[in-house]
């Protein structure tokens, strides 16, 4: 007999899908992991069907949860980068088996062109 899965909270996978399980944040991600650190202007314009409100609402919640650094640096004018943070960088192969497994489920002239960069 199965055991039912009594705190769905306790899963992994559910786990994994609160941090990055929303339509912006693997694409901010992909973004950082292909680019390196990169100013909030250069990665708005990377994802241009993104509010800059949106984004810098991802980018606050990603750095809360540890997935990106945030670099801030005292100039006139301000300048702030982003980055992947090592925590970041071990989402590579989630992110690389997403991006395979849907590429999957799509007619070859309709997949994603990304192709991500595996060190």
């Amino acid at each position: 007999m199965r055991k039912a899965l009594q705190n769905p909270e306790n899963c992994a996978v559910v786990r994994t899908v609160g941090y990055i399980g929303n339509k912006w944040k693997p694409i901010i991600l992909i973004r950082l992991l292909t680019s390196g650190k990169v100013r909030f202007g250069q990665l708005a314009s990377k994802i241009p069907d993104i509010s800059r409100k949106i984004l810098s609402q991802q980018l606050k919640e990603l750095e809360e949860d540890k997935l990106i650094i945030r670099h801030s640096f005292m100039e006139k004018p301000p300048r702030v980068e982003y980055e992947l943070s090592s925590l970041g960088k071990t989402l590579i192969p989630v992110l690389k088996a997403m991006f395979d497994w849907g590429n999957q489920l799509e007619e070859p002239d309709k997949r994603c062109i990304w192709e991500p960069v595996i060190d």
